[in-house]
């Protein structure tokens, strides 16, 4: 059976034999695509012709652009007030870290050129050992991570905390 015995049977209102069924599902589902594929293809925007806006339009939106860059310029002025200020107060603690640094070398300095300045007269009682130093314990992880070879940027990637409280905490780290 070809496909003019098929177009017979349509028109004669007679059955179509099943095997056509699918070919003829399909065929209408090809066409369908081509159709719809090709009517969008008809409505390309770029197509048509630019429509002109009113001069009140072009300048609404001038008028627009020109607030947003304002507010963007105040914006990136306020960030950059709060990073200059952020960083002054880093300064600051450095600064202050720095003289206590200074201030703790000088006084250990002095007390181990004179060790008979820091006698214990005999009529006092006997000072209790020193105790060791106990790390704070959220600095543990830290340390052993540092003491395994691991750069303070991986650390501060595998416990999930900032680049500089790394290295601050490696920094601040007390000599055994």
């Amino acid at each position: 059976m070809n496909a003019i015995d098929v177009h017979y049977l349509i028109l004669a209102g007679l059955p179509i034999p099943t095997e056509w069924i699918a070919p003829i599902i399909a065929f209408g589902a090809v066409v369908f695509v081509l159709y719809r594929s090709r009517k969008q293809l008809r409505k390309d925007p770029l197509a048509r012709a630019p429509t002109t806006n009113s001069l009140a339009q072009q300048r609404s939106v001038e008028r627009q652009m020109q607030n947003l860059l304002v507010e963007l310029s105040e914006m990136a002025r306020q960030v950059t007030a709060g990073l200059d200020t952020r960083a002054a107060k880093l300064d600051a603690l450095i600064r202050e870290a720095d003289e206590k640094i200074a201030a703790l070398t000088a006084l250990e300095r002095s007390i181990s050129a004179s060790p008979s300045a820091v006698s214990v007269p005999p009529s006092a009682p006997a000072a209790p050992p020193p105790c060791a130093y106990e790390p704070d314990p959220r600095h543990v992880e830290v340390y052993t991570l540092a003491d395994q070879g691991q750069s303070p940027s991986q650390i501060a990637g595998q416990l999930h905390r900032p680049n500089g409280e790394i290295e601050l905490i490696l920094a601040l780290r007390p000599r055994a």
